[in-house]
């Protein structure tokens, strides 16, 4: 049952939600946190978190269960076909947690969830909110039920069609096309390749990412010109042909589930109004090359937990705009990182020996794999 007051109202119960309302309870701040969904999603797009975000997640105490429940990865490998292009170790991060974690965002969502339970907090399902009035003293949000909360703080953690976001009136730029089109599958793959690091491969198509996952099936993000409604096993060995090994080609034997999405490059134009502060996909949304969207998410939860904690217990409210200040910059980054990796793909036939060349090149220089590392693990300047 909905509280009729609220000092902090998390609306989505997705990584970012929990990691906010964790970090809160970790402070000793009992958030109400609601989600439209009547149970969490058991399948899930992330499926890597990074060390630069294991480190920040072991301030809440969420680090070392979720690394027992993952696959850690040493390596990621940039790959045309059957060539290498680029290598670049994890083995020397600067972290207790030298790897990217390999382990599926509902399993992500589930150590959050544990956490959050042990700290006295839980998740009120389904509430799916529809209004959103704001005033100089904070917000009175409005349920589909006509349930209302009045709170101090409403965190926009609901996604990339953010209700709150929308409500709150926070533009979210972007191009109006209809987007980059994705396919996403968990499959049983025949395959030769090591089951420890995650491949990204470059083709004219357009990229395809390979992950292993811990319980021995393969995640696979292909970038596509327009995903089938109902992606079959034969439209990923299609992918895993014209894009993957070719000399001991890949098989998939079994596709576990599988789905589409279009993703925009947008970022929101603050992350504060008011009262109404976002995080995660609410506020920014990019290519999956490199799997930093959800770890820029989970950052940013527990950056705004420790700050609403602070305002909570006395600080002034410009603090939030600190947060808002900071983080912005951060996407903004990430998002360019991202796009690069993903233009690597696009580069014209002419110009691929050059870029081929470089990417060798690099991957032959201790001090820019080193650089490369650290940059995909996700430490931000001020964490270095």
């Amino acid at each position: 049952m909905l509280p009729e007051r609220t000092d902090v109202l998390v609306v989505g119960a997705g990584p970012t939600g929990l990691a906010v309302a964790a970090t809160l309870a970790g402070h000793g701040v009992t958030a109400t946190v609601v989600d439209r969904l009547a149970t969490p999603p058991v399948t899930s797009r992330a499926a890597v978190v990074h060390a630069g975000t294991l480190e920040v997640l072991d301030r809440i105490g969420v680090a070392a269960p979720l690394a027992a429940r993952g696959l850690p990865s040493r390596r990621f490998t940039v790959r045309e076909r059957d060539r290498v292009l680029l290598s670049v170790p994890f083995d020397r991060l600067p972290s207790r947690y030298p790897y990217a974690l390999l382990v599926s965002q509902a399993e992500t969502e589930a150590v959050l969830a544990d956490r959050l339970t042990a700290l006295g907090g839980r998740v009120l399902r389904p509430y799916e909110l529809t209004g959103l009035d704001l005033d100089g003293d904070g917000a009175t949000a409005t349920f589909a039920g006509g349930e209302t909360v009045r709170a101090r703080w409403v965190v926009g953690a609901d996604g990339m069609r953010s209700p709150v976001r929308e409500l709150a009136g926070i533009d979210f730029g972007g191009p109006a096309d209809p987007g980059e089109s994705f396919l996403l599958a968990d499959v049983r793959v025949d395959s030769a390749l090591p089951r420890d690091q995650v491949n990204l491969f470059l083709a004219p198509q357009g990229p395809l990412v390979w992950a292993p996952l811990p319980d021995g099936t393969v995640r696979l993000v292909a970038s596509v010109p327009d995903a089938p409604r109902e992606p079959q096993a034969r439209h990923f060995q299609e992918l895993l042909d014209e894009r993957g090994p070719a000399r001991r080609p890949d098989r998939v034997t079994d596709v576990l589930w599988s789905s589409r999405f279009r993703i925009h490059h947008r970022i929101a134009a603050t992350y504060r109004s008011g009262p109404v502060l976002l995080a995660g996909d609410a506020a920014h949304v990019h290519s999956p090359a490199g799997g930093q969207g959800m770890n820029l998410g989970l950052r940013d939860a527990i950056a705004l937990g420790d700050t609403l904690a602070a305002v909570l217990a006395g600080g002034p409210d410009a603090l939030l705009d600190g947060y808002a200040a900071a983080r912005r910059p951060l996407a903004e980054e990430v998002l360019g990182f991202a796009a690069g990796l993903t233009r690597l793909t696009a580069v014209p036939p002419a110009a691929r020996p050059l870029r081929d060349l470089l990417l060798r090149g690099a991957s032959g220089l201790p001090p820019v794999r080193q650089r490369l590392a650290v940059r995909l693990a996700g430490f931000e300047p001020a964490a270095r």
